[in-house]
């Protein structure tokens, strides 16, 4: 009997090993051929070099970029995320740079050099829309919308505060039936909900889950790209000592 349960226990633990190690094997599966030049192109040159720590290409491929692909980048910030998708999206697509409103009020540093950047024949398939944050509309509907960093802002004083469950009908609404909702934000500890998105600029991905799913979304699956498990979730994101290295989630939902 004690032979069988140490067989049984050695079983186990080599599954364990092998469901720990699928996502590891995901992260070097060759890029697509839209992404994988979409990340070589000399346009984005300056930006190229945080591919190492932002994962941008990879995460392109999880969201499932295609060719043709309409997208909207919700809080575009420095164009990192637009760029990528303006190539891999290539002349037949086209990416939405959503500014709302109140964002660019308070936290609009980055709105006249973004506009500068697409305005470049590069990107002649970039449009920006400047639009209330409870009002997300596009002219036509789109295959991806996707937010880094940005969700939970919406909760908090300066963006109205606009309601979460505002913002997911709108993307439901603005989304294509099977469309993706990709959402990246910086982890807060488990079972504080909205508690820290207005001081430490984090939030609790159970609640973010719970939101979209209540909103009609299918949750079909995460990421650990940006997972950073050093990160104890008590430390504003702008702390010296994790900026740029916080613990994120990435969460995709479909829109059925």
């Amino acid at each position: 009997m004690l032979t069988r349960r140490i067989c049984l226990a050695a079983s186990l633990m080599s599954l364990s090993a092998a469901s720990v190690a699928v996502p590891a094997l995901a992260q070097t599966a060759p890029l697509p051929d839209n992404i994988a030049a979409a990340a070589a192109d000399p346009a984005r040159s300056t930006q190229a070099a945080s591919d190492a720590k932002r994962h941008g290409p990879e995460i392109l491929a999880f969201a499932g970029v295609r060719p043709g692909a309409k997208v909207i980048d919700l809080i575009p910030g420095g164009g990192y995320w637009t760029q990528l998708f303006a190539k891999a999206v290539g002349p037949k697509g086209h990416v939405f740079g959503i500014w709302p409103d109140e964002y660019t009020k308070v936290d609009g540093e980055e709105v006249a050099p973004y506009d500068a950047l697409i305005k470049a024949p590069a990107y002649a398939n970039v449009s920006v829309l400047h639009q209330p944050a409870a009002a997300l509309a596009v002219p036509e509907p789109v295959d991806l919308i996707f937010t880094a960093q940005n969700y939970h802002d919406y909760p908090d004083p300066f963006m109205g505060p606009t309601a979460p469950a505002v913002l997911n009908k709108a993307a439901f609404a603005a989304l294509k039936h099977g469309g993706i909702y990709l959402i990246i934000d910086h982890v807060a500890a488990a079972g504080s909900g909205a508690r820290d998105t207005d001081t430490l600029h984090r939030i609790d991905p159970a609640m973010v889950k719970a939101e979209v799913i209540a909103a009609g979304f299918a949750f079909i699956g995460e990421s650990p790209l940006l997972a950073n498990p050093a990160d104890d979730h008590t430390a504003k994101v702008f702390d010296a000592a994790i900026r740029g290295k916080t613990d994120q989630f990435i969460y995709k939902f479909r829109k059925p």
